[in-house]
């Protein structure tokens, strides 16, 4: 069974780092098998505002996206459908590690020019960020997504597959784990 670490922080204060967390609950008798923590590897990359868009001087399917991060602003060159003015999407910087979309590796972005004009960054869809297969457009996050704020803090979670024994029938939900949690911790 998968829990996201941050379920169970709607419903018991954990303040222990997640591996103690784990190595708890598997003392309980709820083994925690395996943690996937999403957003480790997302580092230069941000919550970005998109303030305007204007046509490509050189390329029809390409745009350039002025994108605040708050501080400043940075103009990358996108070729997303969906990108509008006014949307909440993630915003990589030079120098972050994203998934190629085209062979599924891991790569470090570099500064571009794209057809004449640099791009300082890049927005992001969900393969590229290694949330989803989608690769039609760009993610776009809520409209309450606090700009500058980095993704891995805002998107990033810790999720627990833990396998529970036939005797552990109350631990089969967010909150039976949360209650176990809170037994363990006080």
């Amino acid at each position: 069974m998968k829990i996201p670490l941050s379920r169970l922080r709607e419903y018991v204060d954990i303040d222990l780092p997640y591996q103690k967390l784990a190595h708890r609950l598997t003392m309980s008798g709820n083994e925690v098998g395996e943690i996937e923590v999403i957003g480790s590897t997302w580092d230069k990359i941000y919550v970005g505002h998109v303030v305007k868009i204007e046509p490509h001087p050189n390329a029809d399917r390409l745009r350039l996206a002025t994108v605040s991060l708050g501080e400043y602003e940075l103009t990358v060159v996108c070729g997303a459908p969906n990108l509008s003015p006014g949307q909440r999407i993630p915003l990589a910087e030079v120098g972050a590690r994203l998934i190629d979309a085209r062979t599924g590796t891991a790569e470090t972005l570099k500064a571009a020019a794209i057809r004449g004009v640099q791009s300082e960054g890049m927005v992001c869809s969900e393969r590229e960020l290694g949330l989803g297969e989608d690769h039609t457009g760009i993610l776009v996050l809520p409209e309450d997504a606090p700009i500058g704020t980095p993704l891995s803090e805002y998107l990033g979670d810790v999720i627990f597959n833990l396998d529970i024994t036939p005797n552990r029938p109350d631990c089969l939900s967010v909150i039976g784990i949360a209650r176990e949690i809170s037994a363990l911790t006080g």
